[in-house]
């Protein structure tokens, strides 16, 4: 009998000890593929002043933004949950523009695209037009859209999300914690 419930026990210990590896192991970023040198965009990371082309014909920097809380938000024309997403990001750009929030939009997409959609659905904060390798470079190295990341006033990841907001009160509660705090 205690030999038996030892064996329980023991089996237990070894599959927590499994499930803690594989937690840690899929909840680390890894970016395959990236060009030597390249780093992994994590929370707490400056975020690279990547330059983009804009929908408004103009080049746009990630640092132009610098100073405000940045939403910027990945997605593509064929995305239907970046589609979806659009109106609550356009909703909450200006319901806290005035706290310093600002959202820029990067379609990973045909510009042509990305144009015909805007004239049907517009939306009123910037669109920049990236790459085929913009994802590996801001750590979505599973090419996976929508996808956010949260910056600061001093350029640096808070967060990140992989996947939709499907709700104005979840976006909200993404957001708010980090208004008016200083880079």
């Amino acid at each position: 009998m205690l030999k038996s419930n030892l064996f329980i026990i023991l089996i237990a210990i070894v599959g927590a000890l499994l499930g803690l590896f594989a937690g840690s192991y899929f909840t680390h970023p890894r970016v395959v593929g990236l060009p030597v040198g390249a780093g992994v965009l994590a929370p707490g990371g400056q975020l690279a002043d990547l330059q983009f082309p804009g929908t408004d014909g103009n080049a746009h920097r990630l640092g132009d933004w610098h100073g405000k809380l940045v939403l910027v938000n990945f997605w593509a024309t064929w995305c239907g949950p970046c589609r979806e997403e659009m109106p609550l990001l356009d909703a909450a750009a200006k319901k806290y523009a005035n706290e310093g929030f600002r959202v820029v939009g990067v379609a990973i997409d045909d510009p042509d695209a990305v144009a015909g959609m805007l004239k049907s659905n517009p939306v009123g904060y910037p669109i920049l037009l990236g790459a085929d390798d913009t994802l590996d470079t801001v750590g979505d190295n599973r090419g996976v859209l929508p996808y956010s990341l949260l910056i600061g006033p001093d350029g640096k990841m808070i967060t990140l999300r992989a996947g939709s907001f499907t709700s104005a009160d979840g976006l909200a509660r993404w957001i708010e914690p980090h208004l008016g705090k200083p880079g």
